[in-house]
């Protein structure tokens, strides 16, 4: 558990003094006891938005020097909030960092480490360990948290996080749950969604506008009220389907980036963004952003290719993509708005995760998580200059992915990230602050750092009781499938 939670006082004074006066602003903090006492005022509860993107990759925003994708309302907010420029997803694939997002757990202690329920190589090397296959029920969310607390919960879009009725949003503390099933991508973007959790709209609409819309009408009915409205696009998920005067405005526009450009791709960029200022405007007109945090983020790093090589997107200068072991497939967008109430414009550079926004959405309201072993940290010290006190971050993935990953483990400490590839049991060693695009494997050379970071790692496993995969007495390196057996180096080299 975090230093933070595990004592408190050390902390309240600094956040009473805050000038923001975020949370001294808003509740009442109980130094002393677990529970805090709420400031008997007028000031509500502040209402939580959170945009969660499929597969958005680190590169996919216009803010972020990609001349080709728009995304001006994403751009306009990320201008105002607090930017972390060195954000990770939990892990290379989606429902592992949903579940991480919503419990504030690392992956690997959930058992949660693949995409469910996700891919089979029955001729790899190693095998994969008995992992669970859902979000538990035993497990506390932030939305039974907020549910507690008093707010109207509501989920719109994937929710991907167990195959039966019985592991969906409603059981997971939302009072509404709108398209979230067990599926990781719609059957259909355009209606009808063939999606028992979404009524049809007209023939032809489209899925994202859609949610926006239900967004939009769930804030405007609950405007009076404290509310969570957790929107977790299926976008820029697989199918690329797009509207069809998006991928025209796109096949007619030219890029001087030099990098890969998909026309449905980036027109489906432009409609995350244009669900993003539908919401945003919702809150201006119901004059709702003093009290609301709005937080955005993606569950993974961009897909570079689909399974049969279609070009997707570029997380240039990153290596890789989604379903790999590299940056390109865990680092993220992330950052976090709240008018008058974060500082507008702040960088923070120090390694944040998606699992942290539990305790930091906690920590706004000036609650504790009381959930055990929470991994998260709260975010909120950051902005007063402190450090979190953490030594370091971690990624655990025991399973193959045609992205590139073969079983790894991970860990990134200061500038410096060391990646286990357990089916060699070969470590790679990368200076992310010289070498962003890990061009560079320092691990021959610097070989006190790598022993050392070994340890780190070794006992991070331990601790949250990493599942590790074992021989397989099939392997066969003919019959693989998999992209790593055919051409490893090349393979995953850096693209633009």
């Amino acid at each position: 558990m975090s230093d933070f939670y595990k004592d408190r006082s050390s902390h309240c004074s600094g956040l009473r003094s805050w000038g923001l006066g975020l949370v001294a602003g808003l509740t009442a903090w109980s130094c002393a006891g677990t529970k805090p006492k709420r400031q008997a005022s007028e000031n509500r509860k502040p209402n939580v938005v959170l945009f969660y993107v499929d597969d958005m990759g680190w590169s996919d925003l216009s803010s972020s020097g990609n001349d080709f994708y728009e995304s001006p309302a994403i751009d306009s907010l990320r201008a105002k909030s607090v930017n972390f420029t060195n954000a990770y997803s939990n892990c290379t694939v989606c429902s592992p960092s949903r579940a991480s997002l919503l419990t504030g757990k690392y992956t690997a202690r959930l058992r949660v480490t693949d995409w469910i329920p996700g891919h089979r190589f029955p001729f790899a090397k190693m095998a994969s360990p008995d992992w669970t296959k859902q979000l538990k029920l035993s497990e506390q969310t932030l939305a039974e948290v907020l549910k507690g607390e008093g707010y109207v919960t509501a989920s719109f879009g994937k929710w991907h996080l167990g195959e039966t009725e019985s592991l969906f949003p409603e059981q997971q503390g939302f009072d509404i749950n709108i398209g979230g099933n067990a599926k990781g991508h719609p059957k259909s973007y355009f209606s009808p969604y063939h999606n028992p959790q979404i009524e049809n709209g007209p023939a032809g609409e489209y899925l994202t506008d859609r949610l926006a819309k239900e967004v939009s009408k769930f804030i405007e009915a609950n405007k009076d009220t404290a509310f969570f409205a957790y929107m977790p696009f299926y976008q820029v998920h697989t199918p690329l389907k797009a509207k069809k005067e998006l991928e025209e405005y796109f096949s007619k526009k030219e890029t001087v980036s030099g990098r890969w450009t998909n026309v449905t791709y980036a027109a489906m960029v432009k409609s995350t963004d244009e669900a993003v200022e539908k919401v945003m405007e919702t809150l201006r007109k119901k004059k709702l952003l003093e009290n609301t945090l709005v937080i955005f983020a993606s569950d993974n790093g961009g897909l570079v290719r689909t399974i049969k090589g279609a070009k997707i997107t570029s997380n240039y200068p990153l290596r890789a993509g989604k379903g790999s072991m590299y940056e390109g497939g865990v680092r993220v967008p992330m950052f976090m708005y709240w008018k008058g109430r974060l500082p507008e414009g702040k960088t923070i550079n120090e390694p944040v995760m998606g699992m942290d926004i539990f305790p930091t959405v906690l920590g706004a309201l000036g609650l504790a998580p009381s959930s055990e072993n929470i991994d998260g940290e709260n975010l909120l010290p950051l902005l007063e200059g402190d450090s979190l006190g953490r030594d370091a971050v971690f990624f655990h993935y025991p399973h193959y992915h045609p992205g590139g990953a073969v079983p790894y483990s991970a860990v990134r400490q200061g500038d410096w990230k060391l990646i286990h590839v357990i089916e060699e049991n070969r470590y790679e060693l990368y200076n992310l602050k010289e070498d962003l695009a890990e061009s560079d494997d320092l691990s021959a050379t610097e070989t006190r750092r790598v022993a050392s970071m070994r340890r780190t790692l070794d006992a991070w496993r331990t601790k949250v009781g990493a599942q590790m995969p074992v021989k397989n007495p099939d392997f066969d390196a003919g019959k693989s499938r998999h992209p790593y057996y055919a051409q490893p180096a090349k393979t995953f080299a850096l693209r633009k």
